[in-house]
């Protein structure tokens, strides 16, 4: 049953707009408000409680959002057609906001695979066999080799989750030494390691850019037990490629069958954070609740993974004012000058978020955006900030540097070592990551009953219905523990994962 609530949400008393909860027509009164309604409000939109001047800043969550592009009244909707982006200092306040994590006295577990590399414990939340081409044009023998164990084949093999070819469409056509193949390299390197995968089989073509030997001196990778590699031209073509291919993968089944979950502390669990088809409910269920969550795992020894810097953008100051050193948050900061000078170069700007779907949900700037993307974060010390596909190495709440493109933010986060991905949704959105699992969050309850099938968690009950941010942060909690102790995600029973690998292409094709 509908929770009977006010038919708008205030975040802040300082706000100069409130979000409508549900469509509301022209001269409808908001008693709370003492405003009337001009014009129709869409759900999850905005609505002007005061008179607002031409110039003057916006607020939202006692934040700004933007600035008025004309006089509005009260009553308004606002939205592209009177609010516009601007620029405004922010108090970057190095670690004001700084607070201890009261940590938790019996810490969760989970029951994880067990994975000992260089002498030292980690345990994964799934049991893949891998497949990287370098290249695009090894994809074809990579996919080809998968397909052979789709089905029954692995029927004897009842521990391993999967043989996953991991395919992009770069490697050649690049700078060898450009910070192109770098990130490439780095991100491949990632995967190889990854601790979600019980071995990888790495496949070249024999010419391209990207030769295997210099992939695997860069990154510090050899051939062994757990990595194998060839290339096609050597192994004599498509048919041969793919022969060997499920032959290495075949002699690798026996032993990656051993695999069996034992309890494990979830201070192994690492959560990338994503959010995608944004609205304007996203920074007031979905993403907060997920935060909640987070706050949650970081304090049972877990770590979290904030990204999408162009969607942080404008409200990066929040972070940085709970940064545990000024180099850390100094960090952050140059990574967002970085965004400014590389957007700057390429004749965009920042303001290029939100998408249109975004903007038919609600959101008009991506100050506004930013400051619902940050709240997926939680409240604990941000402890270090990584760039692209860098191996996360400290517990709690860090960042990594990525593009605001789920695909390629994603991909960068498992890279990193996320062996789990929250997903925040307010327009809906299918998506898997393998090797790591993929949890779905909808912002509101239209959403739940109309994509059900690919929605793992439903937060517009926070919405509609009174549930509270921490009773929801819990849910969540315990949903992660759950799907990291092997339980499919929706996205998983739907086969997503593989093609969803995009790594971050910067430079030239040449």
């Amino acid at each position: 049953m509908t929770h009977t609530a006010a038919p708008t949400i205030r975040l802040h008393a300082n706000d100069d707009v409130v979000i409508a909860r549900s469509q509301l027509i022209s001269g409808a009164h908001i008693a709370a408000e003492n405003v009337t309604v001009k014009g129709m409000i869409p759900p999850g939109h905005k609505i002007a409680v005061r008179a607002i001047a031409a110039g003057s800043p916006v607020r939202r969550y006692n934040q700004i959002i933007g600035f008025a592009s004309r006089a509005i009244s009260p009553g308004e909707h606002v939205h592209v057609n009177n609010l516009a982006m601007g620029n405004f200092e922010r108090d970057y306040a190095f670690g004001e906001d700084l607070r201890p994590v009261a940590m938790a006295n019996q810490p969760a577990t989970f029951m994880g695979i067990k994975r000992v590399v260089d002498g030292q414990v980690r345990y994964g939340t799934r049991n893949y066999i891998g497949l990287l081409s370098t290249v695009n044009c090894s994809a074809t023998v990579c996919k080809l080799i998968a397909d052979h164990f789709r089905g029954d084949a692995l029927a004897a093999y009842p521990n391993v989750d999967g043989v996953v070819a991991i395919t992009h469409s770069v490697g050649c056509g690049m700078d060898v030494h450009g910070e192109g193949m770098t990130l490439l390299r780095r991100t491949l390197a990632g995967y190889a390691r990854h601790v979600n995968f019980h071995s990888v089989l790495v496949i070249g073509l024999g010419c391209e850019a990207n030769q295997i030997s210099s992939f695997k001196a860069a990154e510090g990778l050899s051939d062994g037990a757990k990595l194998h590699s060839f290339n096609m031209q050597e192994t004599g073509g498509t048919g041969k490629s793919v022969a060997r291919g499920i032959e290495i993968v075949e002699s690798l089944l026996t032993d990656a069958n051993q695999a069996t979950r034992e309890i494990a502390p979830a201070s192994h669990i690492m959560v990338g954070l994503q959010c995608g088809g944004s609205d304007g409910y996203s920074g007031i269920s979905a993403n907060p609740a997920l935060g909640a969550a987070v706050d949650l795992l970081v304090a049972n020894g877990g770590t979290a993974i904030l990204s999408e810097t162009p969607e942080i953008y404008g409200a990066e100051h929040l972070l940085t004012r709970r940064a545990v050193s000024r180099e850390v948050g100094e960090k952050l900061v140059a990574r967002i000058k970085w965004w400014e000078d590389y957007t700057a170069r390429l004749k965009g700007e920042m303001n290029n978020n939100p998408s249109p779907g975004n903007k038919a949900g609600g959101l008009t700037t991506i100050l506004e955006k930013s400051l619902g993307a940050v709240a997926k974060g939680g409240t604990t010390p941000l402890v270090d900030v990584y760039e692209y596909a860098q191996a996360v190495t400290a517990h709690g709440f860090v960042y990594m540097d990525t593009p605001g493109y789920d695909p390629v933010s994603a991909t960068g986060q498992v890279a990193g070592g996320a062996n789990l991905i929250c997903f925040t949704t307010g327009r809906g959105s299918a998506y898997g990551c393998k090797p790591s699992p993929s949890l779905k969050l909808s912002t509101n309850n239209a959403l739940w009953r109309r994509q059900e099938e690919d929605i793992d968690i439903n937060c517009g009950d926070i919405v509609d219905d009174g549930m509270s941010i921490a009773d929801k942060g819990q849910e969540i909690f315990e949903m992660i523990l759950k799907t990291a102790s092997g339980e499919p995600s929706k996205s998983e029973r739907w086969g997503y994962g593989a093609d969803e690998f995009v790594p971050w292409y910067i430079g030239a094709v040449m």
